[in-house]
């Protein structure tokens, strides 16, 4: 494989072994845990100038604390997403800033484009003609674009309740998608049948390739920068499988690491009351969650009733000085409505569990008034705009 200078390999985050990227593709072949990229950081030669003299257009400006090098990647310049003030919003919250960081800006529209632009790359250097994943939508979507960007087929398996946009452009982008009756774990049974029969497939799903949490901690790399290399007092992430807090939570301890910065991002998840396996097992104690035997919210992009890396979201909660809440779909939505209305931002009706939950948080008493708030809206406000819009017509709006 072609690897950037620092990449030193995969690290098992259960037992510790490492393992040439070469031959260590997925789980780790010893005791299937999750595979982490590792880096020799102390050989590198970089601080705060060497990426702030670089144009802000991808976050793969970011590529010396990236496996692969911006020349190989399969890229599409996703990433260098804004960070937007809302000023009506702080006002709202009783803070001195609030701050969206927009990844609805990305090539298909959400922050998936950062976890597949490295998966698939990983894909095309290990000669992958093939790719493969179960979804609840947007990754799906994201992983068809690269793979069609790479010359691969990507075999996508969505539940039968993911919006028509991303079963659409799966198709469009020239995926081969599979429909599955139920939810996100019945399409999950779905492809492992479906990889059973063929072994040539190169799963991209997300925590069995190392590779797309990898991608989501150039968010974390960017607030530093954007933030002038100073932490926010709160980050507040829709959660669901959890890869961009634990992407964010190795970008801090990596810039840490290098000297670039001293302070952690404090994380917080936000999950819908409807399925809130990691705000349960956090409000608990817990380092690894219950599975949620009965999920049931709107919000389908967070309803992950198992999420399989809970014990690295618990922790990077709880490491960051974070925390977690659970909100009503009502409030989300409201709060997806709330921010199309006063800052004109178009909030995905998932993603505003990022909103619904900061203002939670603000009524009890968990922020300052000078304190600066970031909100990541993981995707555009058009994906599933009608969820929104029949909410307020509910209401007679």
């Amino acid at each position: 494989m072609d690897t950037t200078a620092a990449f030193v390999g995969l690290d098992c985050v259960d037992c510790g072994e490492r393992f040439d990227a070469e031959t260590g593709t997925h789980r780790c072949p010893d005791c299937g845990g999750i595979l982490d990229p590792a880096y020799d950081l102390d050989a590198l030669d970089v601080d705060r100038e060497t990426f702030e003299d670089r144009a802000w257009d991808s976050m793969w400006r970011y590529e010396e604390l990236l496996p692969f090098s911006r020349e190989r990647a399969v890229s599409m310049d996703e990433g260098a997403t804004p960070l937007v003030e809302c000023p009506d919003l702080a006002e709202e919250m009783g803070v001195g800033r609030v701050l969206l960081k927009d990844e609805g800006r990305n090539p298909t529209g959400t922050f998936k484009d950062r976890g597949q632009t490295v998966a698939v790359t990983a894909a095309a250097q290990h000669g992958a003609e093939d790719v493969a994943l179960s979804s609840a939508g947007n990754a799906g979507q994201a992983a068809a674009a690269y793979a069609g960007r790479a010359d691969q087929t990507a075999h996508v398996y969505l539940p039968s309740r993911s919006n028509f946009t991303n079963k659409a452009m799966v198709n469009v982008h020239g995926g081969d998608l599979t429909v599955v009756g139920g939810r996100i774990g019945d399409a999950g049974e779905a492809l492992s049948e479906a990889m059973d029969d063929h072994p040539d497939w190169y799963s991209v799903k997300t925590f069995v390739t190392p590779y797309r949490h990898e991608g989501k901690k150039t968010m974390g790399l960017e607030l530093y920068e954007q933030l002038d290399w100073e932490a926010p007092d709160a980050v507040v992430y829709p959660t669901g499988g959890g890869v961009g807090l634990v992407g964010m939570h190795k970008a801090a301890r990596e810039l840490q690491q290098l000297g670039l910065v001293d302070e952690d991002l404090p994380l917080y998840a936000a999950q819908s009351e409807g399925c809130a396996p990691v705000v349960k097992a956090h409000d608990e104690g817990k380092d690894v969650h219950d599975v949620w035997e009965t999920p049931d919210t709107i919000c389908g992009g967070i309803e992950i009733p198992d999420p399989g890396a809970s014990p690295l979201i618990l922790e990077a909660i709880r490491e960051s000085d974070g925390g977690a809440v659970a909100v009503p779909d009502e409030e989300i939505l409201e709060s997806a409505a709330a921010v199309a209305q006063t800052e004109g931002l178009e909030m995905g009706a998932t993603c505003a569990a990022a909103a619904a939950g900061a203002w939670e948080l603000a009524e009890r008493g968990e922020f300052g008034p000078d304190d600066t708030v970031v909100l990541l809206n993981t995707g555009t406000g058009n994906k599933d705009a009608d969820v929104v819009r029949s909410h307020l017509m509910s209401k007679g709006i």
